[in-house]
């Protein structure tokens, strides 16, 4: 069962469609958030969707937080970004964003304790 816990969040503007509860990368030069990209860096998970550019959105940058899972984690995986900013197992070359509380599969939202470390997957 996926929860959220000790979550610190911050309010950005969307510089593009965001889904929620998946990770998201910046502020840009522009100040805006961007869904993240595929193994990349994230400044945390979108709390809320945005349909689009301008819109306010929450985002949690620590603690423990629900993402959408793109494929099988196991609880303990170190987890990452995929393409569409949903958190996969990380693979070598990923910036580890976090580790999963519980297992998950395509589609479910799972419990990550968000990690600032950024190293890369061996």
């Amino acid at each position: 069962m996926a929860f959220t816990e000790r979550m610190a969040t911050r309010t950005y503007t969307s510089g593009a469609a965001i889904a929620q509860f998946t990770f998201v990368a910046g502020p840009a030069s522009d100040g805006q958030i961007d869904p993240c990209g595929d193994g990349a860096r994230a400044c945390g998970v979108a709390l809320m969707a945005a349909t689009g550019a301008g819109e306010a959105i929450t985002v949690a940058y620590d603690g423990r937080v629900t993402v959408k899972a793109a494929g099988n984690i196991t609880r303990g995986a170190a987890v990452a970004s995929d393409s569409a900013g949903e958190a996969v197992a990380a693979a070598s070359g990923d910036v580890i964003l976090g580790y999963a509380l519980e297992a998950g599969v395509d589609n479910q939202i799972i419990t990550v304790e968000l990690s600032r470390a950024e190293l890369a997957a061996a």
